[in-house]
């Protein structure tokens, strides 16, 4: 089951010193209006083709634009082995509200 994470929760997870990994699977064209930089952008139609871009082994946070396409990749990814795979509880436009307030958003 892939389980949610808060933007607060990723934001401690990314200022840590644990093993941990973001993965966007936003498009291309979104990434270019706002983006978190430790961040690996894989679209969600890529996915599939891509997954051996990603440590199975390493927990793995998914955003995108509001929880949704994030949570069918963790969907994918637990079928595919991983362990530990969290969505990100409102996407990038939470993020934007939360945490980055300065971000630029969009619809």
């Amino acid at each position: 089951m892939v389980r949610d994470i808060s933007c607060g929760e990723l934001a401690s997870y990314l200022e840590g010193n644990a093993p941990f990994a973001l993965l966007d699977v936003r498009e291309d064209w979104e990434l270019e209006i706002c983006a978190i930089n430790k961040a690996h952008h894989i679209p969600l139609s890529d996915l599939p083709q891509r997954v051996e871009e990603l440590k199975s082994d390493v927990p793995l946070a998914i955003i995108c634009h509001h929880g949704v396409r994030s949570r069918h990749a963790g969907m994918f990814l637990l079928e595919h082995g991983f362990k530990e795979v969290f969505n990100v509880r409102g996407g990038i436009d939470a993020w934007a509200l939360e945490i980055e307030r300065d971000m630029s958003r969009y619809d």
